[in-house]
């Protein structure tokens, strides 16, 4: 074995300052070549990147050769490396992936940043960011999230900029009719002597499409347009039945799984009795816990396509993209 290593160590030694100075490269060694997921011989010198990138995108400078001075090399993609901290932990720079939340709810994840208007945002839920339509723009956003340490002033990352109010079932109706009616009837009963009063509700439930929120940073220089253990999120794509996924989220980490269904009606639970019905979400198996709320889900290539936002012991609940940004009018 040990002369089987000797040639390509000797090649490695001369070449792994060029072969890191390239795009996308973040580290290089010796191993066996991977081919369909299994490890066979020969001997090589691997290089692994953060993503592969197709060879149309890259220039004959920037690409690998299929071998060096006659050693063999591979290419395999393991993502950014990172020291492992505590997701729960302060950081600033702050990537996707990490605990943040308002000052008056618990925690719940970073997911990534957004333009609005040509200034960066963080993007995550309405109930993360929002507190479930209970808080103001302008109200402080820490990280990490109160429930991980964060205290108000000395972990306040950012200050709530916009968020997509969810409409729950049973909340107050809007119709004036039945506002003037009720309000009729509870001066009767006022009346009568009867403490008995009434209130207006929407009898059809309304129906949401996204859970969602962004925050402006107080500088941009504490937030990172990386994801936790992901990489910076290398464009947009719809999310379609069958895609394999991945996520970074404050509680679970990095987890990977499937959409197993698309098209989408879900009833989710608020807690103190709040039920909120949402249209056209994807569902993914179970790739979540509480406190991943506000992960940015991409695909394999790293294109982001949803916003996790609920979930059970065996599904994960996303919102789509496309309806999240047209709804705070955001781009990547």
């Amino acid at each position: 074995m040990a002369r089987d290593l000797d040639a390509p160590r000797q090649v490695l030694r001369q070449t792994w300052k060029e072969l890191l100075a390239r795009p996308n490269v973040v580290a290089t060694g010796i191993g066996y070549k991977t081919v369909q997921g299994r490890r066979q011989p020969p001997i090589c010198i691997v290089c692994s990147v953060a993503h592969k990138v197709p060879q149309a995108e890259l220039s004959a400078r920037d690409m690998i050769p299929p071998s060096i001075d006659g050693v063999p090399t591979d290419v395999v993609a393991t993502g950014p490396i990172w020291v492992f901290q505590l997701r729960t932990g302060r950081h600033r720079p702050a990537p996707g992936g990490v605990s943040i939340g308002h000052r008056d709810i618990t925690a719940g994840t970073l997911g990534c940043l957004v333009k609005r208007n040509g200034t960066t945002h963080i993007l995550s839920n309405n109930h993360v960011l929002a507190n479930s339509n209970a808080a103001q723009p302008g109200d402080p956003i820490l990280q990490p999230g109160p429930f991980d340490g964060g205290r108000f002033t000395a972990d306040q990352i950012a200050t709530l900029a916009a968020f997509v109010p969810i409409h729950f079932a049973d909340e107050p109706s809007s119709c004036p009719i039945a506002g003037t009616v009720v309000a009729w009837l509870n001066a009767v009963a006022r009346l009568a002597g009867s403490d008995t009063r009434l209130r207006p509700v929407s009898v059809q439930v309304p129906e949401n499409l996204v859970d969602a929120a962004i925050a402006r940073p107080l500088r941009p220089e504490d937030v990172s347009g990386e994801i936790f253990e992901i990489g910076s999120v290398q464009g947009q794509i719809q999310g379609d039945l069958g895609m394999a996924v991945v996520k970074s989220g404050r509680t679970t980490g990095l987890t990977t799984g499937e959409i197993l269904q698309v098209d989408v009606t879900v009833d989710v639970q608020y807690g103190a009795g709040r039920v909120a019905r949402f249209t056209d979400q994807l569902l993914a198996g179970p790739m979540s816990q509480g406190g991943d709320s506000g992960s940015a889900v991409l695909d394999t290539g790293g294109r982001l396509l949803g916003l996790l936002f609920a979930g059970s012991d065996n599904s994960t609940i996303i919102n789509r993209i496309e309806h999240v940004f047209a709804a705070l009018g955001t781009t990547l």
